[in-house]
């Protein structure tokens, strides 16, 4: 098999499982279906393969039926790959009121390749962040980033992860005391990977390298703790930074959500 052939078998065949989804806190299985309840009222739904089955729409409407029916479910994520045989979920998910979101590269690669020092600019730090404070600016960062409303949303549920101590690390780059870009490390237990996910940097501090040092130092992190692949879902802006630095795009995956 080709690297890539390799990679996505690898990622099939670890991640596409509960190690997928390790701040659940309710998974039900309907067939090749995994329905989680994460806290904060959001569901979402996975899979492993679909196997090309014929009963699609049938498995979206008992999907959402089951979310239907929990009151605190107020919005449902439907994951998609853009490698899976699936024929009319696209078209089942759309007539079901799903919305879909852009497409985002899977990449995967080894670890040590973005490992590598990085010279990060004058006045510019990093450091792993655990206290409610930081969490809370950090997530007041990524939306000014992103562009959204400002919300507590994110950092409650980053604030209950932790408390579960599953493993998750934040980390984030200040400048002249003012986090300008944040990141985290999940590293995926009884497997080689560590996903790196969350990255966000503010806009007068993009292309100077901080996004890549702070991925850099995401990565010596999971060394450290023995995982030797990394996987992240990742839009344009981060996707070329992991394409340098040696990550493999082997797949799509694209998010389709269903509001109450």
């Amino acid at each position: 098999m080709t690297s890539k052939e390799q990679y996505l078998k690898a990622y099939d065949q670890q991640l596409r499982t509960d190690a997928e989804t390790p701040s659940a806190i309710d998974v039900t299985r309907l067939g090749p279906l995994r329905l989680v309840t994460f806290a904060g009222g959001r569901g979402f739904i996975t899979y492993q393969d679909l196997g090309g089955t014929h009963h699609i729409p049938t498995l979206v409407t008992t999907a959402l039926d089951h979310f239907r029916a929990i009151p605190e479910i107020s919005s449902v994520e439907w994951k998609t790959r853009g490698h899976d045989n699936a024929p009319g979920l696209h078209e089942a998910l759309i007539a079901h009121g799903f919305v879909p979101e852009d497409p985002e590269s899977i990449m995967i690669g080894p670890l040590e390749a973005l490992a590598q020092e990085v010279q990060l600019p004058a006045g510019v730090t990093l450091r792993k962040i655990e206290g409610e404070a930081d969490i809370r600016a950090m997530s007041a960062m990524a939306d000014a980033a992103f562009g959204d409303p400002a919300s507590t949303r994110m950092a409650d549920s980053l604030l209950a992860r932790l408390a579960r101590d599953d493993g998750m690390e934040l980390w984030v780059a200040e400048a002249n005391g003012q986090i300008v870009s944040c990141g985290r490390l999940e590293p995926v237990p009884g497997t080689d990977f560590a996903g790196i996910w969350g990255g966000a940097t503010l806009e007068p501090y993009r292309g100077r390298g901080i996004y890549r040092a702070l991925t850099a130092a995401r990565a010596r992190s999971a060394l450290s703790l023995g995982k030797t692949l990394v996987h992240s879902d990742s839009t344009e802006f981060s996707r070329p930074i992991l394409e340098r630095a040696g990550l493999m795009r082997v797949s799509t995956t694209t998010p389709y959500n269903w509001s109450r």
